[in-house]
């Protein structure tokens, strides 16, 4: 990933293109590949190959643990985020009496849910100024009721990566019994993440963690398990799906083992150990120490070009997500495709994304075109 050899051989979908749109899909690499291969395999082979399925799942829960330096009870899978986020709005049942802030930065899968309950609890919305989240906006917004603060460690609309422990501390002092939730879906796999001391983590696969659609980590710490156990009915995530008492009573498994109610996507988990078992061997530091210089490179052509970022510059503590706004986006966005670059348009907004199997020459040929539509 890190070597133009290596690069060939993992990703040789790559060649020819500057593929810097990760932040909505990467681009697996060749393990995620085998690992369907060998899923295919083994659906072959009918009931039998639950022998394999199951078991892969207990792999990947452990990659995933040893990724984030958690144990495997405090990993659980399901399919999506916004999935994971309405089991999380299922567990904490929360009311009118009750309030939940959401920042405007956020993916909509977080943000969302507390807004389509039965009892909707109060929802205050923290709101970026210049396109960052200050946390004297946020104080305001905090109180006694305040039951969750729902966030993303790098947002996926500009890229501004919070500053985790000034946010953890102020919530912690001015909403004790807040739990704080967050997004890691623009972060896992690419940065450092300095948020494990968060109440419950969340992080779709298709992205950063260079795997597939159908996943969705979810990792809660031990001493918020029996808080955020969900109440969704399904079998997978119950201790006495087929005992005699099963329609009387369920009994549901504590903390992250809940949040897998039904089958699991087993496709889908075979790509995800391949692809954190790949991302463990290169090493995230590592990733980060090569993306970063990049992103920094992306940023100083930009300032020559006098294109405002959406998002503050943070060389230290970023992340790999760089947008910004053009009068000519579209345009711009067409020349880009048609030099075989790519990356995120939308609204007039352009986004661009730098992972580890990126290189010079990729944020030189975005430059270049960006240099064509100057003056």
């Amino acid at each position: 990933m890190l070597t133009p050899e290596s690069r060939a051989l993992d990703f040789p979908a790559l060649e020819g293109q500057a593929y810097l749109n990760t932040a909505a899909e990467s681009i697996p690499p060749q393990v995620v590949h085998e690992a369907l291969e060998e899923y295919w395999r083994h659906k072959q082979m009918g009931m039998a190959g639950r022998d394999f399925h199951f078991p892969r799942v207990e792999a990947c829960r452990l990659s995933a643990a040893t990724l984030l330096g958690r144990s495997p009870d405090e990993i659980g899978f399901c399919s999506c985020s916004s999935e994971a986020y309405n089991l999380l709005a299922s567990a904490l049942d929360l009311g009118a009496g009750d309030e939940v802030v959401v920042a405007d930065l956020d993916f909509p899968a977080g943000a969302t849910p507390w807004l389509t309950a039965p009892r909707p609890p109060v929802t205050r919305v923290w709101r970026a100024r210049g396109g960052a989240l200050r946390v004297d906006d946020l104080a305001p917004l905090l109180s006694e009721s305040t039951r969750l603060v729902q966030v993303s460690l790098v947002s996926f609309y500009n890229g501004y990566r919070m500053d985790w422990a000034e946010f953890r501390d102020l919530v912690r002092r001015l909403a004790p019994g807040a739990l704080l939730s967050v997004d890691i879906t623009q972060a896992f796999g690419r940065v450092e993440l300095d948020c494990h001391d968060a109440d419950i983590l969340i992080s779709s696969t298709h992205k950063w963690l260079l795997a597939l659609h159908g996943g969705c980590v979810v990792v809660i710490p031990g001493a918020s398990a029996e808080r955020l156990t969900t109440r969704a009915g399904g079998w997978y995530h119950l201790d006495n799906a087929f005992a005699a008492d099963r329609f009387d009573r369920a009994v549901v498994k504590r903390g992250a083992a809940s949040f897998s109610v039904g089958m699991p996507n087993f496709a889908a988990l075979y790509g995800l150990h391949a692809a954190m078992d790949y991302l463990a061997a290169v090493g995230v530091a590592e990733i980060a120490g090569r993306a970063d210089p990049l992103v920094r490179r992306l940023q100083d052509g930009l300032e020559e070009l006098g294109i405002q970022t959406l998002a503050p510059r943070q060389d230290v503590g970023g992340s790999g997500i760089v947008a910004i706004t053009h009068p000519r986006s579209e345009a711009i966005h067409d020349a880009l495709e048609r030099d075989n670059v790519h990356v995120m348009h939308h609204a007039g907004r352009l986004r661009i994304a730098v992972h580890g199997y990126n290189t010079e020459e990729d944020v030189d040929r975005l430059l270049r075109v960006l240099r064509s539509f100057a003056g």
